[in-house]
């Protein structure tokens, strides 16, 4: 396929969507990212800054504004659950027209939410495996080591996938197109939820999660394995306990630095979600059960 040049919408421009839309900048792609006032100014002016070992230090040009005004091939949307009805205000249906629709959401209900808004043909959700945290508007710093995307989308045509995975590739993130769209989004949600609801719950790193509650997060990744195996995900709980092992130390999860923040947390898109999709399949979750309910009950 030759290379095509795309303009692609940033619908959140932070860690992980300031991320994207710097490295497809730098790759020669036109990106509009689409954020409130004062953000969409400091992004026209300074462009975005980067900080990565793995994509080296860079700042890149962005175009920026609070409303897409014209269409776009596509739309990556990269903003929390906590805030994602209001952000879609942002991206009039109409305006968006033919352009995928990619959210990078935690969690697995997203996407039915997204095609009752938009054409249910062009919702192509994605998974991405990234640390990156926005410090300040506009300064992006990538921590990890990696920065993986699966995109999926079902009834969504091949060729656009193909054109947007092509993309994201060149410009850095290793990018594959998986057939089975459930599979896909359980494939994060089963590694994502305990990560998430341990490191938050005893406000610890990755690396002493899995040394001091070992026997706790052992159960919750086997409880998962159980609801994702029931969802048509992957259920291989020592696989997952190997991948937390090789993991940094350090490495925390979103919702625990949001929770350092103050600010709200996806504790129903990640925990909550996971609960439904046991209830509905008649899985038992009593630790999941349990975490989410002192999470909610610390005030989150």
């Amino acid at each position: 396929m030759a290379y095509e040049e795309l303009t692609v919408a940033v619908l959140g421009p932070g860690g992980t969507g300031g991320l994207l839309a710097a490295l497809l900048s730098r790759a020669g792609h036109r990106v509009i990212c689409l954020a409130g006032y004062e953000t969409a100014d400091t992004l026209r002016t300074a462009g975005i800054r980067v900080r990565s070992e793995t994509f080296g230090d860079f700042t890149a040009h962005v175009e920026a504004d609070t409303t897409l005004r014209e269409p776009v091939d596509a739309c990556l949307v990269a903003v929390k659950h906590t805030t994602l009805d209001a952000a879609l205000d942002r991206v009039p249906p109409a305006t968006l027209g033919d352009g995928l629709v990619v959210p990078l959401l935690n969690g697995v209900e997203h996407p039915a939410a997204l095609r009752t808004r938009y054409r249910p043909d062009r919702v192509a959700p994605a998974v991405i495996r990234v640390e990156s945290t926005r410090v300040a508007p506009g300064v992006i710093e990538h921590g990890s080591p990696f920065a993986e995307v699966d995109l999926t989308g079902e009834g969504v045509p091949r060729e656009r996938l193909d054109a947007l995975a092509e993309a994201l590739t060149a410009a850095g993130p290793t990018t594959r197109v998986l057939p089975d769209e459930s599979a896909a989004l359980w494939a994060k949600m089963s590694f994502l939820a305990p990560f998430a609801l341990l490191t938050t719950r005893h406000g610890l790193s990755l690396g002493d999660v899995r040394t001091k509650y070992r026997e706790e997060l052992t159960a919750l990744v086997e409880e998962t394995a159980k609801v994702s195996d029931a969802c048509g995900g992957p259920a291989d709980p020592a696989q997952a306990l190997a991948r937390y092992d090789s993991f940094p130390h350090g490495m925390k999860s979103s919702m625990q630095r949001d929770a350092e923040a103050g600010r709200p947390l996806e504790l129903d898109a990640i925990g909550g979600a996971l609960l439904r999709a046991a209830e509905r399949h008649g899985v038992e979750a009593p630790v999941t059960a349990r975490l989410v309910r002192e999470l909610r009950d610390a005030g989150h």
